[in-house]
């Protein structure tokens, strides 16, 4: 795995000796996984205000569900449950 080096406060670097100590982790490894939870809490923050503005929306709301209504069809597509 590539990396870099990234300038972090001397406070931060502390807490991630700390957890480095604690969890037998690597610093690059509680990174990583940092900020992979930073982007994916971020991610549904944002699909969940797309959501909320297309419920807002009456005309794209109905449209929605139009959709899913016509999609619906496709569970009884003929395959048998296992």
């Amino acid at each position: 795995m590539q990396s870099t080096t990234i300038r972090i406060s001397i406070e931060t670097r502390e807490k991630l000796r700390e957890l480095t100590a604690s969890t037998g982790e690597s610093m690059l490894f509680i990174v990583d996984r940092a900020v992979e939870e930073i982007h994916r809490k971020h991610f549904w923050e944002r699909t969940n205000a797309a959501f909320a503005a297309l419920r807002n929306d009456p005309d794209a709301w109905k449209a929605e569900q139009e959709e899913r209504s016509a999609w619906d069809i496709t569970l009884a597509d003929g395959l048998e449950e296992k």
